[in-house]
């Protein structure tokens, strides 16, 4: 439609502007014709139209005013061809800073603290999914910038999950000997996940700075370091009235914890900084494990759709028989009532 007639007439059959109607055809990686195609049409000096690019995994197809999609069928998802490939000749070029973080770093840093003031929550929703604090913001950005680099090297492409994608975030727990113990952090968490799809098959993100649990004294509304405090030096009948207790600390160590987005399909696996070794040094490690893994999840993906057709039957099943049932019974009390009417 861009192509056959001006912009302004385009979106004028739906009601919207013309940039509108641009930043549409942007979302669904539509070309449309640059300022002055249709002056140079009128002299037959118009550039030809390009074809539309074949959509690849994650881009949105659809797209409605409201915001509301349709409901279809989706194809399972299914792994790359594990067969060896053939060395580039050409290397592809990539950027320096990957989209999803570049100016990711002052939005963190202009939202809120968590309950318990360390970990921040950043108002904006549509984020590179990171829990980290004020301290690890710099460290968890070059991470994840450098992983999703080397995905991307590899054709994998790195995205915040579309909006038609019914996709689920795994549960974080930052603690880095989580326990047996119930555990509310109050963390932030993205409104979508972020994303790789290796194939057709996503597996969701999370860059997480780690806690540890440390003897603390609660001192003037905050938690501090039993091995950081220092008592003031007070009066011979002076009492300190802050108490001792055990805390979580951010260590300033990172964990990778990749999962599975789909909502039947159960998958996680995470990978952990020590003192003496951190992730960055791991990426071309983790890139391997990720491939591999997409079988795996690919698996799960199928089983779970078996199982729920075969529940979505057995619904159908005991519906249809309550229906006869009521049908049975309301028959059966209406021959039982009509003599009495007569």
């Amino acid at each position: 439609m861009v192509w056959f007639e001006p912009m302004l007439r385009v979106a004028a059959r739906f009601g919207v502007s013309s940039s509108y109607m641009a930043r549409v055809c942007t979302l669904l990686n539509v070309p449309r014709p640059a300022r002055g195609y249709w002056a140079k049409l009128a002299v037959g000096k118009a550039p030809q139209q390009p074809p539309l690019p074949e959509p690849r995994p994650g881009d949105p197809l659809e797209w409605t005013r409201d915001g509301a999609l349709p409901k279809r069928a989706r194809s399972l998802p299914k792994p790359p061809d594990q067969r060896p490939r053939r060395k580039r000749t050409v290397r592809r070029q990539l950027p320096e800073r990957h989209p999803l973080v570049g100016g990711a770093k002052p939005l963190f840093e202009a939202g809120r603290l968590s309950w318990h003031g360390k970990y921040l929550k950043p108002a904006k929703k549509l984020l590179v999914d990171l829990t980290v604090t004020q301290t690890g913001l710099d460290k968890a950005i070059a991470f994840a910038n450098e992983l999703f680099l080397a995905l991307e090297a590899r054709d994998h492409r790195v995205v915040i999950a579309p909006n038609s994608e019914r996709f689920h975030r795994a549960d974080v727990d930052e603690r880095e000997n989580p326990g047996e113990v119930h555990h509310h952090n109050n963390l932030w968490s993205p409104m979508r996940c972020t994303v790789v799809y290796i194939g057709t098959v996503a597996i969701g993100l999370t860059v997480i700075e780690m806690s540890e649990a440390a003897e603390a004294r609660y001192v003037n509304g905050e938690y501090v370091r039993l091995t950081d405090f220092v008592p003031k030096r007070r009066g011979r009948y002076a009492q300190d009235y802050g108490w001792a207790s055990t805390h979580d600390f951010p260590t300033g160590r990172l964990c990778l914890q990749a999962y599975s987005p789909y909502p039947r399909a159960a998958w996680t696996q995470q990978w952990r900084e020590t003192p003496s070794r951190d992730l960055s040094g791991r990426i071309s490690a983790i890139v391997r494990e990720l491939e591999k893994a997409t079988v795996e999840i690919a698996r799960l993906v199928e089983e779970g759709e078996r199982q729920a057709e075969i529940e979505r039957k057995r619904q159908e099943a005991e519906y249809e028989r309550w229906r006869r049932e009521e049908e049975a019974r309301q028959a059966a009390k209406a021959l039982k009532e009509g003599p009495r009417r007569r």
